[in-house]
């Protein structure tokens, strides 16, 4: 089927035109331009405003080492977990635990894992008195604590899933059950044969996601705002603190800012870099040396300890709200409350329906767009015979790479200069920028396997191009198709940062009313909105798992796509 070539450059625009227009929007005001408020730059002042605030200092290094720290330790723990146990029934078991955490948005997390390790959460019920003699909650500053300690660990377990699936889905690239008979054949332990022969090749794979994650976890807002301290902030959330005052002048403060957290992301990925360069001679050197084990049996516990750790701290955390969102009164040191009620899900269920729907309605209609310009993109490179290129790549992880806070300040500064900033439908395209990469890399690879002869048999048999994709191709790809979607709703759910800011502060979804619920510290009502969002992200994936194995029911060879 021909699509109009217009459709690769729209989903270009679509991904990179907002950035660079962001980008454009923080800069001119970061050097003291901005005709809105009567300021005509350029002026280094807003830059010297922002390095006279007291808590520079501290809010860039929580966001330099929160940032590497959470990288390095969800990259270690998957591949520990890969290299000691992928191919056995524990790594299956633990893929499936690991696996809907994916759709877990980053706030539910963080609010569940905060629940979990307060010293009025539920591991401090659990053993108290019994074990601390505790009967009130101690005074111990365990979230939101001044090094940033709880806010790494939670962005660890958030990203664990994430990269391991990654990682997953670059082992079938790389031939790596063949790469470790061979090297298990010479009498390499499971580890080192793993780190030698399949790591080098998987990092290749992956190298760009784990840029993204660390682009995130420095930039992070609303996970920063459950998890991360107050005084001072991490940078990105005191860029969000600078973009609410009503004083025009601290938007200069916010762009200036922004661009500082650029460079600082920049600068870390360089670094990042460089220890890439300095590992892989230091590995090669390893490698070469022929040592054939390396305390392979303590690190495949710890491998699968720690991972394990990660999705327990997850479910557990969603059970803390469930429990939450039903608990009447409920005292310390109780492991459960004394009664179960519906009182908050009265008191909140309503405005939180309304909530849903608006969330529903962004998602739904940010996925639609982003679905159509994806397929059409595949049809249009599969029909041209065109392949992805490493710098494709780089461009479809741009918008992912790029700190949030570094453009959509600036966007929203040019939305109100063009007087745009009203309604949702600025709200559906901002969130478009990050549905779309989701929907490529999820779609991608089951388009180009699907096998051509269909459509040959099809052509044959006297059916046109468009009936081929419509009748033929898109049916047998129900179930890849189905599972973008719901990645792309459970990417959209998750954003924070593009509604707050895009939005203007007159678009709730679910998650701009979780996090706002924060600073009130109601566990009750955070629990239901908490769900609530949880529910949007999760609902969609079981309706992907669903819907195909119910409709082709008749047709086993269909079920997955």
């Amino acid at each position: 089927m021909k699509f109009p070539p217009l459709l690769p450059i729209l989903t270009l625009l679509a991904l990179l035109g907002p950035v660079v227009a962001g980008l454009w929007g923080t800069v001119l005001p970061a050097f003291g331009h901005l005709p809105a408020a009567g300021l005509h730059g350029p002026s280094l002042d807003p830059f010297r405003a922002v390095f006279d605030w007291a808590g520079i200092g501290p809010a860039i290094q929580l966001s330099v080492t929160t940032g590497l720290f959470a990288t390095l330790g969800s990259l270690i723990i998957v591949v520990l977990i890969t290299a000691g146990w992928s191919g056995t029934r524990a790594f299956r078991l633990l893929e499936k635990l690991l696996s809907p955490l994916l759709s877990v948005p980053h706030a539910a997390a963080a609010f569940g894992f905060a629940f979990l390790i307060a010293p009025s959460g539920w591991i401090a019920r659990l053993v108290s008195p019994t074990l601390t003699g505790w009967d009130r909650p101690v005074d111990w500053l365990i979230v939101q604590d001044p090094l940033g300690l709880t806010m790494t660990a939670g962005l660890i377990a958030k990203e664990v899933p994430f990269l391991l699936l990654i990682t997953l889905a670059a082992l079938s690239q790389v031939d790596a059950t063949q790469r470790m008979r061979v090297a298990q054949s010479a009498g390499y332990q499971r580890i080192t044969a793993w780190l030698k022969t399949v790591f080098p090749a998987i990092y290749h794979q992956i190298r760009l996601p784990v840029y993204v994650v660390l682009a995130y976890s420095m930039s992070v807002v609303d996970v920063a705002v459950i998890l991360g301290p107050n005084t001072p902030p991490p940078l990105s959330v005191q860029i969000v603190k600078w973009m609410a005052d009503p004083d025009l002048a601290f938007r200069l403060q916010a762009a200036a800012a922004s661009l500082i957290q650029l460079g600082l992301v920049v600068g870390a990925l360089i670094l990042w870099r460089i220890g890439e360069i300095l590992l892989g001679l230091a590995g090669r050197r390893w490698a070469y040396a022929g040592r054939r084990q390396m305390l392979d049996r303590p690190l495949r516990g710890i491998g699968f300890g720690l991972g394990a750790i990660s999705a327990i701290v997850v479910f557990a955390g969603l059970a803390g709200l469930v429990i939450w969102s039903f608990a009447g009164f409920w005292a310390f040191p109780d492991a459960l409350p004394q009664q179960l009620t519906l009182r908050s899900w009265i008191r909140h269920g309503p405005a939180s329906l309304d909530t849903l729907a608006t969330t529903a309605w962004i998602a739904l209609v940010a996925t639609g767009i982003g679905l159509a310009l994806t397929l059409g993109c595949l049809q249009t490179e599969q029909r041209h015979n065109l392949t992805l290129t490493e710098r494709g790549m780089w461009l479809l992880y741009l918008p992912l790479l790029i700190p949030q806070t570094a453009f959509l300040p600036g966007l929203q500064t040019l939305l109100i200069n063009l007087g745009a900033d009203m309604g949702i439908w600025p709200v559906i395209f901002t969130h478009l920028v990050f549905v779309l990469p989701y929907l490529r890399l999820s779609l991608q690879d089951p388009f180009k396997a699907w096998d051509n002869r269909n459509a040959i048999v099809a052509a044959a048999l006297g059916s046109s191009p468009r009936r081929i994709f419509w009748h033929i191709r898109l049916p047998m790809m129900l179930a890849p198709i189905l599972t973008a979607i719901a990645v792309g709703i459970a990417v959209s759910v998750g954003q924070y940062l593009a509604t707050l800011l895009v939005g203007g502060g007159r678009v709730s979804t679910l998650t701009t009313e979780a996090v706002a619920l924060a600073s009130g510290g109601d566990r009750r009502a955070i629990g239901v909105y908490g769900l609530m969002q949880t529910a949007a992200a999760l609902v969609p994936f079981a309706l992907a798992i669903a819907l195909p194995a119910i409709i082709y029911r008749n047709r086993k060879g269909l079920r997955n796509g």
